[in-house]
């Protein structure tokens, strides 16, 4: 009988420790949509790889301008003639990819000048949503912009809104 309750009493502690996990959800577009100094990155971004793109762009239609007119030549010039210009197509097809790279490439500018302007952003929603769970006591807050495997999900449960009016934005 005192093993049975025993029993009993430590089941029922475990499905109170059990259900005492509290859960939230976020959306991390909709809560970068809702910040103004986000959109703002955003697009000064895009502007500066735009205009990176259109140098790199550039270089690379004066190398093949540089092959189309090498080859309508290429039958009056001497070999000299015709290694030196290749040698030119070559370099300014290399300084053209450089150029990709160290702008685009994984370590390029484009990366690094995100870092700047997006990852203070970031930081700054972590921290919001770190602060919320440890006030409000939830063992998990997911994103569901990211989670796909996230099928439905209770409105209830979403704290984006209050995310973003702990950063300060009101929605």
């Amino acid at each position: 009988m005192k093993k049975s309750i025993l029993l009993s009493v430590l089941l029922f502690a475990f499905s109170l420790a059990a259900s005492a996990q509290r859960f939230a959800l976020i959306d991390m577009e909709y809560i970068l949509k809702n910040i103004p100094a986000y959109e703002r990155a955003n697009e000064q971004l895009n502007q500066i790889s735009k205009r990176w793109q259109s140098e790199v762009e550039t270089l690379s239609k004066e190398a093949e301008t540089l092959y189309k007119n090498y080859q309508s030549e290429a039958v009056f010039l001497s070999e000299e003639q015709k290694k030196k210009k290749e040698s030119e197509i070559v370099e300014k097809e290399k300084t053209a990819g450089e150029l990709k790279r160290k702008y685009f490439g994984p370590e390029g500018e484009l990366y690094k000048k995100r870092e700047s302007l997006i990852k203070p952003i970031q930081d700054e929603i972590y921290n919001a949503v770190k602060s919320i769970a440890e006030t409000k006591g939830y063992a998990a807050i997911i994103d569901r912009a990211s989670a796909t495997s996230i099928i439905f999900a209770s409105p209830q449960i979403d704290i984006s809104n209050e995310v973003l009016t702990k950063l300060g934005y009101s929605n």
